[in-house]
């Protein structure tokens, strides 16, 4: 790890000298005058005019084009210089608006007269995103669903039919393109040091973006369009993300982490004595954390994910032995992302030494952040413009900076121990070192099955209508099919309890909805390993997945129609017709919530032995999935059986039989995992 101090660039000879002494080759001033009016509009033609294109295929020149656009980057900078913020702002601001994120461009203004270099390569990222997210808004006046990659959207028909072509091509010169200056993924993924990025190319693409709202008005005059803003995405149930240590405040429910000025200046001292930290990226590191302080969260997380990027390629090219990879690759060879380094294996098939270092908890909370499609996903979504910058979460700021301070702990020098130890520092280290994922199926199907159990259990607080009133209605005799049903449901949760927790268990009483909650929960407590679960574990996860589904629907257009038809019954607004369904609803609830009690037992038992479905031959294993998928049919059937369209009552018992026959032939020949793991 002495590397971090002897590495001076993440950026590899090509592509340095293509970002950093390019665009500087060609000498001479040029007239700003040549490329905008009078009046601020953008002269496109003579912007066009310095991409070069290949003789052989008429693709674009990059390296011609970065060299003939480099004066032409420097008369914007100065021009943009020149200018009075008020000057600026009646000139040009009115052609951001398109952009959705007018205040983040007129940032970016501000940074450049200043050239602060962490600030310019933090507005580049800010910029690049938002500008994003805006094209993308405009590819969907003409396509449906927008490329999720910047690389392919600029490559788009429906782009250069806005636009034209010509102006398309000029973008990609300096994003979007592994063969230009590719300044937004250098960025975002932590290879460019805070001084290798030229402040004239965040002036230019500032500039491009003024030009393009100026086309696109044109466009939408023409065509009578209305370009319409996708809404951002929005991080809901925030708890879910809390990792390290706080407290709620009464106001909102707002969320403090103990992330206090100690913690941040001892932070501030890891930083420069970590090994986890490259010199030369240290500025980054001191502005994001100045950047929390200061509540600008979105700033700090903008500033703070590149550079956990930078630490682990670090630990992931000295643990795989790999240095090479420390540096960005040419467009023709392998970037080393955080897709990579999160990967069991290697490109060439090795097992992934990275997860070994970093151990699992670390490892659960990168995918739970960064990977999951269920989680956060905070870098894609801040680095595509998915999320406004103006309303980023503290909550979630809290968690990113809390880790890169563990992070920072645990890859620093022995001597540091008195910081390691710190009681400021300790809670943070406890809580990442006991991290358990949040957003892997299997953790989801965990919640899904304590909330399906949280709604069953409101069943016993549903409304019923007295005896005396159901014994006048003539015609319904009792059903001692309902009897058999329950008998068979005690009989299969009989068979089931050897492999539970013995204080969750009654013989006299086997479908007691109490011990079944405390069955369920600590059942969902044990650990269960979720990093790199091999394929038929997640075959199997889907699918009970998609039973608990079932499961909490029919628990809740149950709970719905009982209470509308007993507030009926009250009324005496029921026909006849209507009165015998409801009875027969009544009836049905006495087996339905055993019965789904014991899918969920089902599901939550073969849930902590699903890596046993790695020990099945390929026969068996597929009997078994047709089993599982024939548990999911009836509680597909069930979900339309029990809905107010269908209110199908004294079908759901026939059906209920089939399936109990089903699940106790499969628990007799103790074909289920939870067999196979005893």
């Amino acid at each position: 790890m002495a590397l971090s101090d002897s590495v001076t660039t993440c950026l590899s000879q090509p592509v340095h000298y293509v970002i950093c002494k390019l665009g500087f080759e060609k000498k001479g001033s040029y007239d700003i005058n040549s490329i905008l009016s009078g009046n601020g509009e953008v002269c496109w033609q003579a912007v066009t005019e310095h991409v070069c294109y290949l003789e052989s295929d008429q693709s674009v020149d990059y390296i011609k084009s970065i060299r003939s656009l480099g004066p032409v980057c420097e008369s914007v900078n100065l021009h943009f210089k020149s200018l009075a913020k008020e000057q600026f702002l009646t000139r040009y601001a009115s052609w951001f608006h398109w952009t959705n994120c007018t205040e983040i461009f007129l940032e970016v203004f501000d940074v450049l007269q200043y050239t602060q270099t962490t600030e310019v390569a933090l507005g580049l990222m800010k910029l690049t995103s938002c500008l994003e997210r805006a094209l993308g808004d405009v590819y969907l006046l003409k396509g449906s669903d927008c490329p999720f990659l910047l690389r392919d959207l600029l490559a788009s028909e429906q782009l250069a039919v806005v636009f034209g072509q010509a102006v398309m091509n000029v973008l990609r010169v300096f994003i979007g393109s592994p063969h230009g200056l590719n300044l937004r993924n250098v960025l975002w993924h932590g290879f460019a040091s805070p001084q290798e990025i030229p402040a004239k190319y965040c002036a230019m693409l500032l500039f491009l973006t003024v030009g393009l709202g100026q086309l696109l008005q044109i466009y939408l005059l023409q065509t009578k369009c209305i370009l319409v803003h996708r809404p951002y995405v929005v991080f809901v149930s925030l708890e879910e993300l809390l990792v390290f240590p706080g407290k709620y405040l009464n106001v909102n429910k707002f969320f403090i982490l103990y992330l206090n000025n100690e913690t941040l200046s001892i932070a501030e001292e890891l930083v420069k004595l970590s090994s986890f930290v490259l010199k030369t990226m240290l500025p980054f590191w001191i502005a994001a954390l100045t950047a929390f302080k200061e509540s600008r969260y979105a700033d700090s997380v903008i500033l703070l994910l590149p550079q956990l990027e930078v630490g682990l390629r670090l630990l992931f090219t000295t643990t795989n032995k790999c240095p090479n990879r420390l540096l960005t690759a040419e467009s023709s060879a392998f970037y080393t992302t955080f897709d990579e380094m999160l990967a069991k294996h290697l490109d060439n098939e090795e097992v992934n030494q990275l997860p070994v270092v970093l151990e699992e908890p670390a490892m659960d909370f990168l995918w739970d952040f960064l990977n999951h499609q269920e989680g956060p996903r905070i870098r894609d979504r801040l680095s595509h413009g998915e999320i406004n910058l103006e309303a980023f979460p503290r909550e979630v700021a809290n968690q990113i900076v809390a880790f890169a301070i563990t992070l920072l702990c645990r890859f620093s020098d022995e001597d540091m121990f008195s910081l390691k130890e710190h009681m400021v520092i300790k809670p943070l280290m406890n809580c990442a070192s006991s991290y358990q994922s949040r957003f892997h199926p299997i953790s989801q199907l965990k919640k899904q099955v304590l909330e399906c159990m949280k709604s069953l259990h409101l069943w016993s607080e549903l409304p019923t209508v007295p005896e005396e009133q159901i014994q006048t209605i003539k015609g319904l005799e009792e059903n001692g099919e309902t009897s058999t049903l329950i008998l068979m449901i005690s009989e299969i949760t009989t068979q089931f309890q050897q492999y539970m927790p013995q204080n969750c268990c009654s013989s006299d009483d086997p479908i007691n909805s109490v011990l079944t909650k405390r069955l369920l929960s600590e059942l969902c407590d044990r650990p269960i390993c979720t990093l790199y679960s091999p394929r038929p574990v997640l075959e199997v996860v889907v699918i009970l997945r998609k039973i608990s589904t079932q499961c909490h629907q029919v628990s809740e257009q149950v709970i719905a129609s009982a209470e509308v038809r007993y507030a009926q019954w009250m009324n005496k607004s029921l026909r006849s017709r209507q009165r015998h369904n409801y009875l027969r609803m009544l009836n049905s609830i006495k087996f339905l919530s055993p019965v789904l009690q014991l899918i969920l037992i089902l599901i939550t038992l073969e849930l902590v032995s699903v890596y046993s479905v790695c020990e099945k031959n390929p026969f068996d294993y597929q009997q078994y999935l047709k089993f599982l998928k024939s548990v999911l049919q009836y509680t597909e059937n069930l979900v339309t059986y029990t809905s107010p369209e269908k209110n199908k009552w004294d079908e759901t018992m026939e059906l209920t039989n089939k399936a109990l026959i089903k699940i106790k032939k499969i628990s007799d020949r103790k074909l289920m995992l939870m067999h196979l793991a005893t």
